[in-house]
């Protein structure tokens, strides 16, 4: 134990700036490298045409842009979210766009018996699944101490973890057969804590370290493509979260918000571009690489500046993201649906009828 503890405090002096050293004069030479990967990858991009696309989370923000980016390269797509009111007009656009055939169901990506029928009817009807693009999503803005009721808290990791495990899982003996590709929708708060977002940020931590050990496990018979983005102004961050009371887990899709243009059509490209090119990393935009240095060398900074962030905006005024509908009372007991409703003074979750 004394020898095993003197090793280690050796190790702790020596390894961390031996290691800088190492990589300050290696760099040169993986810069040389990555750029020839990219020279590569720009000459071999798949053909996507006629082939088969699965999209989750498609009735809005960056899976309606995915969905349209694959439709202009003419892949055939499956497009799923949990109501199918907005899917027949998306999937009407992706037809005018270029997409040879459209199909589009009404599923919950949280229920594993609801991947596979969704999965098991795409293998029907085309015969193959090539691209899994996993970009179900759920975010909050409120301090977890201000949380009232825990039970929107399992609600949110099925939703941004178990959302995007259960499509993969039906979804992968199909993916092997084809050599296809897994895109997935992450965000930078997996490794950069941002105050009012513990719970999201947790998620999306274990969904990218769930998919970076996936990769490695199957040593290249199934790409994965991992994009990470910043804020970008999605429905998800303009407040619509409603949750079913029950097995039905839903954040409500009644958000009628258009997230198109700009920085998620941006995005939406990127992420297409980089799956038919096997790329396994995304990042929109570049610029958030800058806070992974300060994360690992100067973790404190960071935490100042949070902490002087924090202060300046003076007294918490945390909202949940939420319908923004007013509370109805009434004495009888019909079936509800747990709301969280944003408040300016204490957030709380109601019940609303």
């Amino acid at each position: 134990m004394l020898m095993m503890d003197t090793i280690n405090s050796v190790l702790n002096w020596v390894v961390p700036p031996a290691s800088l050293v190492m990589l300050a004069l290696s760099w040169p030479t993986l810069t040389f490298i990555s750029i020839c990967e990219r020279i590569y990858h720009s000459f071999f991009v798949e053909d996507i045409g006629n082939k088969v696309v699965v999209i989750t989370g498609a009735s809005s923000g960056i899976g309606e842009q995915i969905a349209y980016e694959y439709a202009k390269k003419r892949a055939n797509l499956v497009l799923v979210a949990r109501r199918d009111q907005r899917l027949r007009g998306i999937s009407e656009n992706a037809r005018r766009l270029g997409a040879p055939n459209v199909l589009f169901m009404a599923a919950d990506v949280v229920k594993e018996e609801d991947c596979r029928r969704f999965i098991n009817d795409t293998i029907t009807f085309f015969g193959r699944v090539d691209h899994l693009v996993n970009t179900t999503s759920l975010g909050h803005t409120f301090y977890f101490e201000e949380a009232n009721d825990a039970s929107v808290f399992p609600m949110l990791m099925d939703i941004n973890f178990w959302g995007n495990i259960y499509p993969t899982y039906v979804a992968l003996p199909f993916l092997k057969q084809s050599h296809g590709q897994i895109v997935v929708n992450a965000t930078v708060e997996n490794w950069l804590p941002l105050p009012r977002m513990s719970l999201y940020s947790a998620a999306k931590a274990a969904l990218v370290n769930f998919y970076e050990t996936l990769r490695l496990e199957l040593n290249g018979e199934v790409g994965i493509t991992i994009a990470t983005h910043g804020w970008i102004g999605t429905e998800m961050t303009r407040g619509k979260f409603m949750l079913e009371e029950g097995a039905e887990m839903q954040w409500k899709e009644e958000r009628e918000l258009q997230a198109s243009g700009g920085p998620v059509e941006e995005f939406a490209k990127l992420i297409v571009s980089a799956a038919v090119r096997g790329s396994a990393i995304v990042k929109f935009p570049s610029w958030y690489n800058v806070f992974l240095l300060y994360k690992m060398f100067a973790p404190d900074v960071l935490t100042w500046t949070f902490r002087l962030l924090s202060s300046a905006q003076g007294m918490r005024t945390t909202p949940f993201v939420g319908t923004r509908r007013p509370l109805l009372e009434s004495s009888s007991s019909p079936r509800r649906r747990h709301t969280v409703v944003p408040n300016t003074s204490v957030p709380r979750i109601q019940l609303v009828e």
